[in-house]
């Protein structure tokens, strides 16, 4: 049977160029296979009512309105890719029912059980997502010497423009994960990571996760807000927000 594991990891973002600014903090994510439920602690639920719980409707498709592994299941087929292997998702989980996914990463593997896709899933506080589909063109393994481009297609932070381009690096093992997104903007960009151990979900992690983090996601719209504050403080341009792109997956 799958495992579920928690990833009590770390996030960083430092800006380049221009303004400086940067950060770093702890964060609770989970993975997930996304298709097969495993055997799950008592306090998590899935897709159900828990102190730490997964829906899929929050992941895959409109935000509230997901339908998870499916939504992966019919973007690959009408992208004319043939990864049939085992979906995992790693996001942010829900805390007493709250949760907000700045980004999430749906991890497609072929039958052979390579890693051959990944889809970064990115949320706005406006409450707009978009998915960068991550993947070679021969769909050869993505390893941690890798790195994957895609132009920028959405707006994230008011205080940068939506241009640009992302390179994304993905380090999945099987004791750690480690995941680098380096934004470039001619002079000007941002790297921002997601680093940490791979250690079984159980009742006691979700119990530390409480203890550490109590407010789980609020923290994070909480902790992402007052870094706005301090950007704004530092007089960088704040842009409005632009309409939504078309395609609500780009590559």
């Amino acid at each position: 049977m799958a495992q579920a594991h928690h990833i009590a990891g770390q996030t960083y973002h430092g800006r380049r160029g221009g303004t400086n600014n940067a950060f770093r903090y702890s964060i609770d994510y989970v993975l997930i296979d996304a298709e097969n439920t495993p055997d799950l602690p008592a306090l998590f639920a899935r897709n159900g009512r828990g102190v730490m719980s997964l829906h899929d409707s929050d992941h895959g498709g409109v935000p509230k309105c997901g339908t998870g592994a499916a939504w992966v299941r019919t973007l690959l087929a009408d992208r004319g890719l043939d990864v049939a292997g085992r979906i995992e998702l790693l996001a942010q989980p829900r805390m007493l029912g709250h949760v907000f996914n700045p980004v999430s990463f749906w991890l497609c593997y072929d039958r052979n059980d390579v890693l051959s896709v990944v889809i970064a899933e990115v949320s706005n506080t406006f409450g707009d997502r978009h998915s960068y589909l991550c993947h070679h063109d021969d769909l050869r393994e993505i390893t941690k010497a890798d790195t994957i481009t895609a132009q920028k297609a959405f707006h994230v932070s008011p205080f940068q423009d939506v241009a640009g381009s992302y390179t994304f690096r993905f380090d999945i093992q099987p004791e750690r994960i480690g995941i680098w997104i380096d934004f470039s903007d001619g002079p000007t960009g941002l790297i921002a990571t997601l680093t940490g151990a791979r250690e079984p979900l159980t009742n006691a992690s979700i119990l530390k996760a409480i203890v550490r983090r109590p407010l789980g996601s609020r923290r994070v719209l909480a902790l992402i807000h007052w870094q706005a504050i301090k950007l704004w403080w530092k007089n960088v341009r704040y842009r409005a927000r632009p309409k939504p792109p078309v395609d609500d997956v780009s590559r």
